[in-house]
């Protein structure tokens, strides 16, 4: 009899037929009460847990005694709590190489969309304010040989890096837990504290999963610390910064722009101030969203439950203590 599974995201047609080979699918909407209450027998007998975007906490593994895996179509964990899985040894897989690069293409995409004030001078253009040459109040700025600040060292940093260090001949300084010599080594990076690497870069783009160690890292004081004429850039979890602070600091002139794909709460109020800011980029996370992409990250997390819940786990496991 095949282990059964609850699928809470729509899968192409080809991934659900691939599920459906190895296990028995019950597809839900979402993972709320009513949902849960809804499919109670489904969600009782089932021994993985595959989607993403919903809350897995100690309330939803309580009506899943049988539980062994949950899949995420992410890289990102923070809807999982981790210690409750743990707890009740269930692996949890996610997909952290999938999205590298279009995350990176996005991230880059940012920097020159900020700098070239693309986004407001198109609008421009489409409003009729182009009747004459252009004057420095269009102007942008440079990005090539410029400084690039990374914090957060990891796959999508060091790609970010392979595109800023080739493609547009940036010296690049990163911040991560530790230092990492392909960094340095391919792209020249400069290992520096967190607080020298907001002086000294123009633009800072901030690659971090949220944890309780980054919830707020960049607030007041760090935009302090940055030039005047520094571009900030987050494509990592919105909470990481102190959303508030940021406003302030680009009413103020603190920094110069902002170019952001997450932020505290999403998605992001129509009334938030950030939205009348003529010099912020604020783009509806789209890190990942390709159709190429989504579909290798689906494939991946699919790929991921099926060697999960027949004792494979090589690769892709938050906690593989728990097999």
């Amino acid at each position: 009899m095949k282990p059964s599974v609850i699928l809470y995201k729509a899968l192409p047609d080809d991934l659900h037929k691939r599920l459906e080979e190895h296990f028995t699918v019950t597809q839900v909407k979402n993972l709320s009460q009513e949902t849960v209450a809804q499919h109670a027998e489904a969600f009782a007998s089932a021994e993985g847990l595959l989607g993403s975007s919903e809350k897995v906490d100690s309330a939803l593994l309580e009506k899943m005694p049988k539980l062994r895996a949950t899949s995420t179509i992410s890289v990102g964990y923070d809807n999982f709590d981790v210690e409750a899985l743990n707890a009740r040894n269930v692996l949890l897989m996610h997909t952290p190489t999938a999205l590298t690069e279009t995350v990176a293409d996005t991230l880059m995409a940012l920097v020159l969309s900020t700098a070239r004030r693309v986004v407001e001078v198109a609008e421009r253009v489409k409003a009729g304010e182009w009747t004459k040459s252009i004057g420095p109040d269009w102007f942008g700025v440079d990005v090539h040989g410029k400084t690039l600040g990374i914090v957060g060292m990891g796959r999508i940093g060091l790609a970010l890096a392979q595109r800023a260090h080739f493609g547009f001949n940036m010296p690049i300084l990163y911040n991560a837990r530790r230092q990492h010599k392909e960094a340095e080594e391919r792209f020249n990076g400069r290992y520096c504290e967190l607080d020298t690497l907001l002086q000294e870069a123009d633009y800072v783009c901030l690659i971090l999963p949220l944890t309780e160690e980054t919830h707020h890292l960049i607030g007041k004081a760090k935009f302090e610390k940055m030039k005047k004429t520094a571009i900030f850039i987050n494509a990592g979890r919105g909470p990481v910064v102190d959303e508030k602070a940021l406003i302030e600091a680009l009413q103020q002139g603190e920094i110069h722009a902002a170019g952001l794909d997450v932020f505290e709460q999403e998605p992001l109020p129509i009334d938030s101030p950030l939205l009348a800011l003529p010099n912020v980029v604020a783009l509806p996370h789209i890190g990942s969203a390709t159709h190429e992409t989504r579909y290798n990250m689906a494939s991946t997390a699919v790929d991921n439950l099926i060697d999960a819940l027949n004792g494979k786990v090589e690769k892709n496991c938050v906690n593989p203590q728990v097999k």
